[in-house]
């Protein structure tokens, strides 16, 4: 079991129907942790005949490289590497090492015992010295390697903030500030990465333009993509892949969150200086660098939803994937999720006779920071729900789960809640004030009292947010 605290969710308090919906989200939640666990995913991906390493349908013959070396970098890594290394292991007469950052606290005691990967602890999401330091042992390698040697990159989510090599100038506490203000400030992963992309030499293709510079190697990154339609360019800040944004792009983000003028000096020195010179721009589609590259995208979250879908199925559920692409605010979103939802049960209801109906969301939701309470993106999208309809006649059983699963969302220890009819009942009965909790982004301290915050810890997996709505009519 992922799920650590079950026992309080599930209430003798509740009504058949409230109680039936959280089990039933609660394994669908297994479901999908299960299914996008990075070991399912490398061992489907990636296999091994005599020394030919097989990743979906190309083949490596690993005698034709010298020396193999493996680095990267993200929430999900840690277990990618576990799981990588144990397909390496193998191999004949293959040697092989290599070093990778991972989130502090994120490997168990003895995962990687007598690995020869070494597990460098950073900072995430605000990257520190440590990660610095993993990052520049990594670029030691990629200037030490020769032609003939194979760098496996493993890039999984949280991989921009564990992976910081700032530009000549800029000291790690400046680049401690720039994400501080980023992550505050509602802009999008998107838009942040396009900032942390031109303040760095690892992230925006840079780490495939260092290889080519130094040895002309093969560089094959394996990734588990986090980010809404798993653009390569944003998954870790596209280390090994063309970057389509500019100088002009970096500066325009900043702007439009009025953030340009708080940056520190260093920052805005080097970008004002990226646009007086072409040379210092991140490398592009036609650059030769990239001609040795390969990049192969092993985890979606839609491994996950499939699996969700086919549970729900099972339990008579009629289940709609409605949108993979949730972005925006928290708060916002929540607000509309109301009348997504009305529309679709309205709609679905004149077809389906049993009333069971589910709806399920991918992505990933911003928070503008405004108080200094605790929380995260989907327990502050579920309150500003609740607070949307809590005067409203509601004339069905429902219930929303959002979760981020990597098991940790902003900064509580919640990986996301659920809210039902019961939390509803509660919060008109304890005439609860949700704008108080709203306006400091506290929604955790909110879910902590109503018992029905998510607990797991970090799971290893790092993809999309899921949200599961189930909807049924009254009895």
């Amino acid at each position: 079991m992922y799920i650590k605290n079950t026992t309080g969710l599930f209430i003798k308090d509740l009504n058949e129907d409230q109680l039936y919906f959280r089990k039933i989200t609660i394994k669908a939640l297994q479901k999908a942790i299960s299914a996008v666990k990075p070991k399912n995913l490398i061992e489907k991906s990636i296999k091994v005949q005599n020394n030919i390493l097989i990743i979906q349908n190309d083949q490596y013959d690993l005698n034709e490289y010298n020396k193999i070396y493996i680095i990267g970098g993200g929430k999900a890594t840690a277990e990618m590497a576990f799981s990588f290394e144990s397909i390496l292991s193998k191999l004949k007469n293959v040697d092989y090492k290599g070093i990778i950052n991972v989130p502090k606290g994120s490997v168990k005691g003895g995962l990687m015992e007598g690995s020869r990967i070494k597990i460098n602890f950073a900072s995430h999401p605000i990257p520190d010295a440590n990660g610095v330091n993993g990052t520049k042992q990594m670029m030691r390698i990629i200037e030490k390697s020769q032609n003939n040697d194979l760098i496996f990159c493993l890039i999984s989510g949280g991989g921009s903030a564990l992976l910081p090599l700032p530009k000549r100038g800029i000291s790690i506490e400046d680049l401690q500030v720039v994400n501080a203000l980023l992550l505050a400030s509602g802009a999008s992963i998107h838009e942040i990465n396009i900032i942390r992309k031109h303040l760095s030499d690892f992230k925006g293709g840079n780490l495939a333009k260092k290889l080519y510079n130094a040895s002309r190697a093969t560089l094959i990154s394996i990734i588990i993509s986090d980010v809404v339609g798993d653009k390569l360019g944003s998954i870790a800040s596209g280390p090994s892949v063309p970057d389509t944004t500019t100088f002009n792009d970096a500066i325009e983000v900043l702007k439009k969150y009025d953030i340009y003028e708080k940056m520190p000096m260093s920052v805005i020195n080097h970008l004002e200086e990226g646009l007086l010179d072409d040379n210092k721009e991140t490398p592009k589609f036609n650059d030769e660098c990239f001609n040795n590259v390969h990049n192969y995208i092993v985890g979606i979250v839609k491994t996950a939803v499939e699996e969700v879908i086919s549970f729900l199925d099972i339990q008579g559920f009629v289940a709609f994937y409605f949108s993979n692409e949730i972005v925006g605010e928290a708060e916002k979103f929540g607000k509309s999720l109301y009348n997504i939802i009305s529309q679709k049960f309205k709609e679905t209801s004149k077809k389906n006779t049993f009333g069971k109906f589910a709806l399920i969301g991918t992505g990933e939701l911003t928070v503008t920071i405004k108080g200094k309470g605790i929380g995260g993106r989907n327990q502050e999208m579920l309150l500003s729900f609740l607070d949307f309809i809590k005067e409203r006649e509601i004339p069905y059983e429902f219930l929303i789960m959002g979760a981020n699963l990597d098991g940790i969302e902003g900064n509580s220890e919640a990986m996301g809640a659920l809210i039902d009819n019961y939390v509803l009942y509660q919060i008109n009965k304890k005439e609860i004030d949700l704008r108080n909790y709203l306006e400091n982004n506290d929604s955790n301290s909110f879910f902590k009292l109503v018992e029905t915050e998510i607990i797991t810890g970090p799971t290893g997996c790092n993809v999309n947010d899921l949200i599961i709505i189930l909807l049924q009519f009254k009895k």
